[in-house]
C-alpha cells in the first residue's frame, strides 16, 4: 500500500487496494461499504487539453477510435454511478486552461483530473497555477508518454500521473484524485 494513504482511507478502501489498483468497475467495489457523506457532494473538473476534442479521429492508432462525446459519456456515467459530479471542459488554449482551473478554485471544485495533452511540452504557465491549487491534481495520459519519449512539464505538480491504459486512464484517474480527496478530507482539509 503507498505510504501516503491514511488509515481511514486505507480501511475503505482495503478491496480496491487488494486489486492492485485497477479502476473500480462501475464501483462495485465501493457500493457495498459506506461511501463518506462528503464524497456525494464532491465536484470534479475534468480538464481535456489541446486537440482532445479530436479524440476518435486524430491518431486512431494511438488514441483509439472512440470520440470525445463517448468518452464523455463513459466518464459522466463513471461519475453518477461513483456519486460525484463531474465537469469536463475542452480547450486548445493554455490560457483558457488556466483561467478555468482559477475559477474552479474560486468556486470550490474538489479536485482537477487533467490530459494536458499538448501542453506537456511547454505548459510551464500551466504547471505554475496547478502548484498554487490547494486541492488534489491527477494527470491522466491515453497513451504511455514515456515510451513515447515525452516529458510531462505538468507532471511535477500532480498528486499522480496515469498513463498508458487508454481510456481507462480517465476512470483510474477519476478513482485515484476521489482517493486522495477523500484522504484530505478525512486529514481535515491539509493541502495535499
Amino acid at each position: 500500500m503507498p505510504a501516503n494513504v491514511g488509515k481511514g482511507l486505507s480501511l475503505w478502501l482495503t478491496p480496491w487496494l487488494a486489486a492492485g489498483f485497477g479502476p473500480m468497475r462501475d464501483c462495485q467495489i465501493l457500493k457495498p461499504m459506506p461511501v463518506p457523506r462528503y464524497v456525494e457532494m464532491t465536484k470534479i473538473l475534468l480538464v481535456q487539453g489541446a486537440n482532445m476534442a479530436y479524440l476518435g479521429k486524430r491518431e486512431p492508432e494511438i488514441y483509439g477510435t472512440t470520440t470525445a462525446a463517448e468518452l464523455d459519456q463513459i466518464l459522466q456515467r463513471h461519475a453518477r454511478e461513483c456519486g460525484f459530479g463531474l465537469e469536463i471542459y475542452y480547450t486548445h488554449a493554455e490560457g483558457e486552461a488556466i483561467g478555468r482551473i482559477y475559477r474552479a478554485a474560486d468556486e470550490g471544485i474538489d479536485g482537477l483530473l487533467m490530459n494536458p495533452a499538448g501542453f506537456i511540452h511547454a505548459g510551464y504557465a500551466l504547471r505554475d497555477c496547478l502548484r498554487a491549487m490547494r486541492f488534489p491534481y491527477v494527470e491522466v495520459h491515453m497513451s504511455n508518454i514515456d515510451k513515447r519519449g515525452f516529458k510531462s512539464v505538468t507532471a511535477e505538480a500532480a498528486g499522480g500521473v496515469i498513463a498508458g491504459f487508454g481510456l481507462h486512464s480517465y476512470t483510474m484517474g477519476l478513482d485515484a484524485l476521489l482517493a486522495l480527496i477523500v484522504e484530505k478530507n478525512r486529514a481535515g482539509g491539509a493541502k495535499q
